[in-house]
């Protein structure tokens, strides 16, 4: 509130030129009054009143409220002497951008039985001016009972939308560190060992190559081997980077299972139709390519079976085997099966995992639609 025009209200859908009118009009209704010393006290009051109102803005605390009071009482006695009531929507667009629910209940409440038993007096001690600007002073009633609550609403709802979209930034960042964090964790886990293992084949070729070289030229031919298989994950990495959409790997994974002799079923809704949002969709295309890739390396299965169900508030992806499914079901058996990754990516965006070994193991993921952000005081 730096500048003198702040003592308008914003975001009224009120032009600047229409408060000004509203600030000169009671000027107006003091001067056409008889008698000097009613001028007198009607512009002292007029001057008061825009002091502590711009006042009630800057102050904090108790003295906001005392300022209101004096303010209400302006508005009182002008209504009552000078036939001037419209003061009472500048306090009501005041009490609406009160934060304090308590505060503007109380203001609220005791704004509409001052501001309207003022006019109702009024209408007796002033009836001829009063019945000519009958339709205005309706308005002000119904300004002075509906715009508090409406601005306190809407001022609500901005705060809402503004905390919504600080948690969809620190989500957004978030989800950046742990990428980089799953990142890392790929490219330690694949390259780091395939590295090693081509650093110590290509000493072993270096001892090898005087003394015989035909075995020199075989672990040349493994370090070939183990590079390409290394420049191949990586490409994988960097292609799970980009995000794949769920139809796109639904065909992906159809044709590795295909190729390993796995029968294929998709059962349910179809998932182009269900409209996901992007985190939902990215973070099930991961777990379906790592569940998929499970049942390949470990099953021993000849069939899986890939559902989808969309519910009001999360979608279900169930993938099903016939294989040896997994016994034992503990911490250690997710890390071994690759399946401690999916659950760290489901717990970031507050999905869930379900594993059930019986004839066959069922894999079920649950992602919400909505990614509720955490409350005051806890971590993500």
């Amino acid at each position: 509130m730096q500048n003198w025009f702040h003592i308008f209200p914003k975001n009224t859908g009120l032009s600047l030129y229409a408060w000004i009118i509203f600030c000169l009009l009671p000027f107006y209704f003091v001067i056409t009054s008889s008698g000097l010393l009613e001028v007198f006290i009607g512009i002292l009051l007029i001057a008061l009143f825009f002091t502590t109102y711009r006042l009630s803005f800057i102050k904090k605390g108790w003295t906001v409220y005392v300022s209101v009071g004096i303010e209400m009482m302006i508005s009182i006695g002008m209504t009552m002497y000078f036939g001037y009531v419209y003061f009472a929507l500048f306090l009501a667009f005041f009490i609406g951008n009160i934060r304090n629910k308590a505060g503007f209940i109380s203001l609220y409440v005791v704004h509409i039985v001052t501001a309207n038993t003022a006019i109702a007096a009024g209408f007796f001690m002033q009836r001829e001016a009063f019945m000519m600007q009958l339709p205005f002073i309706v308005i002000s009633v119904i300004g002075i009972i509906l715009l508090p609550v409406n601005i306190y609403n809407r001022n609500k709802r901005e705060e809402l939308e503004s905390e919504l979209e600080d948690a969809n930034d620190r989500i957004s960042q978030l989800m950046v560190v742990e990428e980089r964090q799953r990142i890392a964790r790929d490219l330690h886990d694949t390259l780091g060992q395939k590295l090693s293992l081509i650093g110590f084949k290509s000493d072993l070729s270096q001892k090898l190559m005087d003394v015989k070289p035909e075995d020199a030229k075989k672990e040349i031919g493994d370090i070939h081997q183990t590079a390409r298989a290394a420049l191949k994950e990586v490409r994988e990495i960097v292609s799970d980077m980009k995000g794949t959409k769920l139809k796109d790997e639904i065909h992906h994974v159809q044709e590795i299972l295909k190729a390993s002799q796995i029968e294929f079923y998709l059962e349910g809704d179809p998932p182009e139709l269900m409209n996901l949002p992007v985190l939902s969709e990215n973070v099930l295309s991961m777990c379906l390519k790592e569940s998929v890739t499970n049942v390949v390396k470990h099953s021993q299965a000849d069939t899986c079976r890939v559902s989808f169900l969309q519910e009001p508030s999360e979608v279900v992806m169930t993938v099903r085997d016939n294989g040896a499914g997994m016994p034992g079901l503990d911490e250690d058996s997710l890390e071994e099966s690759g399946l401690q990754g999916m659950k760290e990516r489901l717990d970031f965006v507050n999905g869930s995992l379900h594993l059930q070994s019986n004839e066959g193991l069922t894999l079920t993921v649950r992602v919400p639609f909505v990614i509720q952000p955490p409350k005051q005081g806890e971590s993500l």
